[in-house]
């Protein structure tokens, strides 16, 4: 009587041999599966590299076929999977680069902005510009400015108000 008769039978499954005798008729079952001839030969490849990494998985030689088999079945369902999640995939188109009259625009509008801002109340002027150039929090600015939070808030409810004011104006003017 054998002691270790997993190894012994897994010595036995000889994966040369049936690499030669089945990679034809697996590759034909993966090609059925997947479409695609490259595909089901990386598809029967890996599922003999998986046999080979681990002899021990197969105990009983004739069923190591049927182990194969189902290795590429499984094999092919992931290729096919991964091959759904990438038609599916749409990579986000890039904004185009700024026209040079875009920028012009933009710079205009910058310059608009700051001279409104010039013309706030110093406070509301401190209070905008910690808040949305600095993204500085309420209670951030509180302390910075060593004033409280309801007077954080009041101060920035008005400064935008004034600002939408003089920044209308300055339209309106044009």
């Amino acid at each position: 009587m054998s002691t270790g008769t997993a190894m012994e039978s897994a010595e036995a499954v000889d994966i040369t041999e049936l690499y030669a005798a089945h990679r034809l008729s697996l590759v034909r079952l993966a090609v059925l599966l997947v479409d695609d001839v490259a595909s089901a030969e990386d598809v029967v490849q890996d599922a003999f590299a998986a046999l080979a990494r681990r002899p021990g998985a197969v105990k009983d030689p004739s069923k190591a076929l049927v182990y194969l088999r189902v290795s590429v079945v499984n094999a092919s369902r992931s290729t096919l999977r991964r091959r759904r999640t990438a038609r599916a995939y749409s990579p986000p188109h890039g904004t185009p680069p700024p026209t040079p009259e875009d920028s012009a625009v933009l710079a205009e509008e910058h310059r608009e902005v700051i001279v409104a801002l010039h013309g706030l109340a110093p406070r509301q002027r401190e209070v905008l510009v910690l808040r949305y150039w600095s993204n500085l929090s309420e209670t951030e600015i509180a302390s910075a400015l060593q004033i409280s939070q309801g007077t954080v808030k009041s101060t920035a409810s008005r400064a935008l108000v004034a600002l939408e004011r003089a920044m209308s104006s300055g339209k309106e003017q044009r």
